[in-house]
């Protein structure tokens, strides 16, 4: 994902919690006239922070937040970079600079096509996004959302999401962990990776849909492969690779 320098707005770190093993959310004062559709992403710039390195001072997160949250969250893993270390300690309400919003991995305009969301460790986030926005504003989307990760360990907003698909019934939730023996924790739903036997069993004829697909190069190299060996043809495949952190 690449930085975007314009629009340019004046922020403040409000808030951040770990939300799983080795992932974090921030949350960011929402500037005056800041709007965003669900899905898309923000630049964050630091502002005179005390280490930098060849990385830069800057990094493009996808907004988690729906579109009508007074704040601005964005969720990352914690890679040991200087930006994320000073991320991780600076005090709260320290500035920061903001600027976008970027990308196009919003949701299609006719209700009547299912939107198949795929989501790849923390390619959850322009989904999180999507999801609630479409839950808060009773969208009549189908939306069916495959989350893969490793472990529950390594799986951020998953009882968040269940709760969801509680209260909107036209929303699926179906998380799949594929490296279980490496967890501490018991597991109870699926397990292997997003793949096309995983998508027949959960897609019970759903109106010609767009698949929506995000996370790590590999995820989305993977899933787009599976839905392409299914027929699914690449005008209704979208994307949006994380890479790096």
């Amino acid at each position: 994902m690449s930085a975007s320098a314009t629009p340019s707005f004046s922020s403040r770190l409000k808030d951040r919690e770990v939300i799983a093993e080795g992932t974090m959310a921030f949350r960011f004062e929402r500037p005056a006239g800041y709007l965003f559709r669900a899905g898309q992403a923000m630049d964050v710039t630091l502002v005179s922070p005390p280490e930098s390195d060849a990385e830069g001072d800057t990094r493009t997160f996808s907004i988690a937040s729906p579109p009508s949250a007074e704040e601005l969250m964005v969720a990352t893993r914690m890679r040991d970079t200087a930006f994320k270390r000073v991320l991780r300690n600076i005090p709260l309400e320290t500035p920061v600079r903001l600027s976008g919003p970027t990308g196009s991995l919003t949701l299609h305009n006719d209700s009547r096509r299912t939107a198949v969301l795929l989501a790849g460790g923390i390619g959850i986030t322009p989904f999180r996004s999507i999801v609630l926005h479409a839950a808060t504003e009773k969208l009549p989307y189908h939306l069916y959302l495959f989350y893969s990760n490793h472990r529950p360990e390594d799986a951020a907003f998953v009882e968040e999401l269940r709760q969801v698909e509680q209260v909107n019934p036209g929303f699926h939730f179906i998380p799949t962990m594929d490296g279980m023996e490496r967890s501490r924790r018991t597991w109870k739903g699926e397990v292997g990776h997003v793949d096309a036997a995983l998508l027949r069993r959960h897609l019970k004829a759903p109106s010609s849909p767009i698949y929506y697909l995000a996370g790590p190069p590999g995820f989305v190299a993977h899933a787009r492969g599976a839905l392409e060996g299914s027929g699914v043809d690449s005008d209704d495949i979208r994307t949006e690779e994380f890479s790096g952190y």
